[in-house]
């Protein structure tokens, strides 16, 4: 398990709950952009900063190791 590349350990960062995983901590995902950001984007004012976290759960099915990337639910 990988939080922004950064690896993760159960019990310390996270807990599984089922098919979950509950993060002992919250998750910034970026929101929808509005009007006035995409026009100063477009125009070269601004970029978008905003932080947006990714998890990346890896495992092995069949022998191959698999990535997932997951996406934080609000």
């Amino acid at each position: 398990m990988y939080l922004n590349g950064v690896r993760q350990q159960p019990g310390r960062d996270f807990d599984r709950v089922g098919r979950e995983l509950i993060f002992r901590r919250a998750l910034a995902q970026e929101g929808r952009l509005g009007p006035i950001r995409w026009l100063s984007m477009l125009l070269g004012i601004a970029g978008t900063y905003r932080k947006h976290e990714t998890v990346d759960v890896v495992y092995d099915v069949g022998g191959r190791r698999t990535v997932a990337t997951l996406t934080p639910e609000s």
